[in-house]
């Protein structure tokens, strides 16, 4: 125990070395305080309510002893001293003083130009620190912004003679936590965050890590104990806790590794395929590390911290980015009903050698003109916006597995797909065609045909396009979280904006609220969606954590709206299932926020439930003002959105695996105002597995006053239009 003690005090002796420089929030609920430790290594900690979130925490970076760039900086420099102090001293770890601090208020409030609100207030406390590291005369700055809902920091690097180009081997910011907490995560991994996720204490992480990674097509795990962001915690006195980041730019993509004998995070980054972490030039700055904190976990879906981080739009005319509702030539190709590929004749495609003329059709090509003409009939009669058709272009056939660079050419389509005819029948019904664009990991070819696949599809009516990542990365050793790969994402969004073009990128890098800059960028997918529901389903309280962690960065193409359950009748070798009622996914397109919604079912399942089906063509996808009335990561979430441009509103409840009944009030609803509300509702027998299509539904009159009790199922919910009634 006296060892213990002597210990203790000398760790606390270290981290009050330096006269500590305090920060607020503006309410006051948060204080930040940054030190010098007693060897110059910065330190920060951070307590919310005079509870302590953060613990004192270590902050820098490792850098990598590179000699060419080294030698190449010596050319510059004549002093003996100094050519030794570049090869010798390559981190920016410790031996730092504070040269100087600055702080500031900032607030305003600014429109996005779609989104959850149609303003956010963005309001703050900031303390630039600069730190000078003395034997070698490099400066770091760091800097803090300390909101009402969370604090956000990063790493900035002047430009300076003595610290010009370098690489990061690590960087080594640590994320001390108070306690053994209650962890919603999901495993560290370079490739994919398409996992269920696992709940557990973070002492067990390292025991349950190997049973919570499934198969995927491509992954690269890195330690037992990593997890991904955004990481959502709970502690055992009631505190939320989610560590994410935010403005990933031309950095790579920070995992969490946990020291589980001391519940101590720290940042790791992706690596290249030289193994190195991050290629930096200065001036240049890191990505925001955020940590969000309140005793009510709706603040935390609630919060536009990350969005607040990130820079303004640099698009300048907006008014052809617009949110889209949309069906498509999807979900029968997931469930094995249909193939994308034309033929099965072909073991191999070249492109522009391979003759499609004389290949015998295989008969379950789902993008054939006649079935994409049905789909465009149904969105022109149910009032979507887009058509999406998958499977439409050359070269389906051995487009998976096999390395394959030069894959997809992005502007040849099949023989049964006439581009022109169907763009011309889209048209005249009033529908705009969404583009598929798959690269299959292969990134060079992808950028190799970018401009002319953006300019083919304005030159053939589409303004958007659904963007794939599927398999390892090309070139080899790259991965898709990689500085090399996150920029090349960040390239395909400003590209698209040159043309005009939104984009929704699937196994892209997860979002860190990017689409505040660059608004065109109006879906991701970055997690497991609907699409696993097919591969053997996913956990029934699964779209109850999602909001809480992948959805911090940005919306999600989680392609919701699943009314047949029993995959087997779709595809009878196909023995997987839904596990959710059909009030759930509708509830989905209000919990789960996205400008871009998918009602992903067949057209023929929306025929079999049209009164539950009028929900998805009511429910709106841009917002005023969004009301997070209740919520538990895990265990539920209920959402109130009202329309933008209306008086209208649409509440949706999603509930995990206990049965629920659950109270709310309607005083969100203007005063003085009448509504009809409808109430899509699980059946009482309704079950996620035993009974998902049993659901019930009734119209009521709501206003301000008005309250109600209602039952959630086992992987159930309900979903609520709120129409102003006219007088």
């Amino acid at each position: 125990m006296k060892h213990f003690i002597i210990t203790s005090l000398l760790w606390l002796a270290l981290f009050n070395y330096a006269a500590a420089q305090q920060l607020k929030s503006p309410n006051e609920k948060f204080t930040m305080e940054f030190s010098l430790l007693a060897d110059g290594t910065p330190s920060y900690t951070l307590n919310y309510k005079g509870k302590a979130v953060i613990k004192p925490s270590k902050l820098g970076l490792e850098l990598k002893s590179d000699k060419k760039t080294m030698l190449y900086d010596l050319t510059f420099s004549t002093n003996a001293s100094e050519k030794k102090l570049l090869f010798d001293k390559n981190s920016l770890l410790n031996n730092f003083t504070i040269k100087d601090t600055q702080t500031s208020t900032f607030d305003e409030t600014w429109k996005p130009v779609w989104g959850e609100e149609d303003q956010i207030r963005n309001h703050y406390n900031e303390l630039a620190i600069t730190l000078n590291q003395n034997e070698t005369d490099r400066q770091l700055v760091i800097r803090f912004r300390l909101f009402d809902d969370g604090l956000g920091f990063r790493y900035e690097f002047p430009t300076q003679k003595n610290l010009t180009y370098f690489i990061i081997k690590e960087e080594r910011t640590q994320f001390a936590m108070a306690g053994d907490h209650t962890a919603f995560w999901i495993p560290g991994d370079y490739d994919t965050q398409e996992y269920d996720y696992t709940t557990s204490k973070l002492s067990e992480i390292r025991g349950l890590t190997e049973k919570a990674k499934t198969d995927n097509v491509s992954q690269t795990s890195f330690s037992p104990t990593g997890v991904q962001t955004s990481l959502m915690m709970k502690t055992s006195d009631g505190l939320y806790i989610n560590l994410h980041e935010a403005a990933l730019i031309n950095y790579s993509c920070m995992h969490l590794n946990l020291d589980d004998k001391n519940m101590v995070f720290e940042s790791w980054l992706t690596p290249n395929a030289n193994g190195d972490k991050g290629n930096m030039q200065a001036p240049q700055q890191t990505p925001w590390r955020t940590i969000m904190v309140s005793d009510d976990a709706t603040d935390i879906l609630a919060s536009k911290m990350t969005l607040n981080l990130n820079e303004p739009s640099k698009i300048e005319d907006t008014s052809w980015i617009k949110p889209v509702k949309y069906i498509g030539v999807w979900w029968e190709m997931i469930t094995g009903k249909s193939s994308w590929s034309y033929t099965n004749e072909f073991p191999s495609i070249q492109l522009g050698i391979t003759d499609y003329s004389k290949a015998k059709p295989n008969g379950t090509h789902g993008a054939n003109n006649a079935n994409v003409k049905k789909y465009i009939d149904f969105a022109a009669a149910n009032g979507f916006d887009g058509v999406l058709v998958e499977g439409w272009n050359q070269g389906w056939e051995d487009w998976f597995g096999h390395a394959k660079d030069y894959v997809f050419d992005f502007v040849t389509p099949y023989p049964d797909f006439d581009v022109k005819a169907i763009h011309e029948y889209a048209k005249s019904k009033g529908v705009k065609m969404i583009m598929h664009h798959e690269t299959s990991g292969s990134v060079r070819n992808y950028e190799r045909h970018m401009d002319t696949a953006y300019q083919f599809m304005k030159d053939n009516g589409y303004d958007a396009v659904k963007s794939g990542y599927v398999g390892d990365i090309l070139p080899k050793g790259e991965n898709h979280y990689s500085q090399w790969t996150v920029n090349h994402y960040q390239y395909a969004i400003e590209k698209a904006a040159d043309y005009k073009v939104m984009v929704n990128a699937h196994e892209a890098v997860r979002p860190t609220g990017i689409s505040r800059t660059y608004p065109n960028l109006i879906g991701n997918e970055s997690a497991r969606g609907t699409e696993y529901q097919s591969f053997g389903g996913s956990k029934p309280n699964h779209v109850t954590v999602l909001p809480f962690t992948r959805l911090i960065g940005g919306p999600m193409d989680y392609t919701p709206g699943i009314f047949e359950m029993d995959l087997s009748k779709l595809n009878p070798d196909n023995h997987s299932h839904v596990n959710s009622t059909i009030a759930n996914q509708l509830a989905l397109y209000v919990t789960m926020y996205s400008p871009l919604q998918m009602a992903a079912d067949l057209p023929e399942n929306y025929n079999r439930f049209l009164d539950a089906f009028q929900f998805i063509k009511d429910v709106a996808i841009d917002w005023t003002v969004s009301k997070y009335i209740e919520a538990e990561p895990g265990q539920y979430i209920t959402v109130a959105r009202k329309a933008k441009g209306t008086n209208n509103w649409f509440l949706g409840n999603v509930n995990g695996e206990t049965p629920r009944t659950s109270n709310i009030k309607f005083d969100f609803l203007e005063k003085g105002k009448k509504y009809e509300a409808t109430i899509y509702a699980d059946a009482k027998d309704a079950h996620y597995k035993t009974n998902p299509q049993a659901y019930v539904i009734r119209k009521m009159t709501v206003t301000s006053k008005s309250k109600l009790s209602q039952l959630s199922a086992p992987g159930g919910g309900y979903a609520i239009s709120i129409i102003e009634i006219k007088k």
